[in-house]
């Protein structure tokens, strides 16, 4: 039975003042279907009804898991790896293409495997959508493609920072800007109506079992009233988007969004350090536990460079989207549900 937090998270995305009528009867292909983000749509389509999703996976088996209160009904699995061709006979409509590595362990330990799984799986997508003829296709990015600013600042769309382009780390955001550009050439030259999408951290309720990045290891550290140990110093400034918010803002961009433009996906009110969100996560959330540092001699090597901005959504927001939830609400929301798995 699907836990009471992501049902009212679903209900809110289904009632969200968005022009669904265009999905109506139409095929959306979802990649990247067992990630956080491709989960989040699959689910939140579902919810909106009458329309048919293709469920882009590697693996059937984990992904039944996954879904195993949405498998009756409209929500098909199309089982394949995105680095070949995609060979799906029947009519696709719209697509979100989320598939990406998104582990700082397998960036560092599988580079070449990274890059490829970005490029070309946006190749074969792209592809794909202009020989399909796709009404809309929205490619997610990363805020990772913004590098590094001397000083903290409001970044808007229009604005890159400094990318080290000779680490090994670098391979993610780097191929993240080159697949961006992809979209824009493929809209240029082939008139595939694309959108690129930037994201901020998103978590929320319905995160996988699986779940290892630093939000779900603090929601755990506070499930089990045990303090938080922070490997970095934690001066990282986040920028963070609750699930729900995320994803009416991506439909937002599919239904509403201009072709070959970005738009940032981000909550301007859910941005602290890392060493900030732990500590209110301790005081909120825990019964007086602190944040320990422990951090050794080298812990450069895998972690993404220290962000010194803060996204600005405006131009997102004035399409009509509006993020609701704050970091404290997120991770009450967030906790709530994990404990609501935990307890099925």
């Amino acid at each position: 039975m699907m836990n009471y937090v992501l049902k009212e998270d679903l209900q809110y995305i289904a009632d969200y003042n968005l022009p669904y009528k265009k999905l109506k009867g139409k095929s959306v292909l979802v990649t990247g279907a067992t990630g956080l983000i491709g989960t989040s749509l699959v689910r939140a389509l579902l919810a909106i009804g009458d329309i048919k999703v293709i469920a882009f996976v590697r693996n059937e088996e984990k992904a039944k898991k996954i879904y195993k209160d949405f498998l009756e009904g409209s929500l098909f699995f199309h089982v394949a790896d995105i680095v070949k061709e995609i060979e799906i006979d029947e009519s696709v409509d719209y697509i979100f293409h989320c598939a990406s590595v998104t582990t700082s362990k397998m960036m560092v330990e599988k580079p070449v495997e990274t890059l490829m799984t970005s490029i070309e799986g946006t190749k074969n997508v792209l592809e794909f959508a202009r020989k399909q003829k796709c009404k809309s296709v929205v490619y997610i990015s990363s805020m990772e493609v913004y590098g590094a600013f001397e000083e903290s600042k409001e970044v808007s769309e229009k604005e890159l920072g400094y990318i080290d382009n000779l680490k090994i780390r670098s391979n993610y955001p780097e191929s993240k800007r080159l697949c961006e550009n992809m979209c824009v050439a493929y809209h240029a030259e082939y008139n595939v109506p694309v959108k690129i999408a930037r994201l901020a951290q998103t978590f929320g309720a319905g995160i996988l079992p699986g779940e290892n990045r630093v939000f779900a290891q603090f929601a755990r550290s506070a499930i089990n009233d045990k303090d938080i140990i922070l490997h970095t110093k934690g001066l990282s400034e986040g920028n963070y988007c609750y699930t729900r918010d995320c994803i009416t803002g991506l439909l937002t961009i599919l239904l509403k969004g201009a072709n070959s433009e970005v738009y940032n996906v981000s909550n301007p009110e859910a941005h602290m350090t890392i060493a900030e969100m732990a500590k209110m996560v301790c005081e909120k959330f825990t019964n007086g536990r602190t944040v320990i540092f422990d951090i050794p001699e080298d812990n450069t090597f895998g972690y993404a460079a220290d962000t010194k901005m803060k996204l600005s959504s405006n131009k997102l927001q004035s399409l009509g989207w509006k993020p609701e939830l704050g970091l404290e609400e997120a991770y009450r929301r967030l906790i709530l549900s994990m404990e609501n798995e935990n307890n099925d």
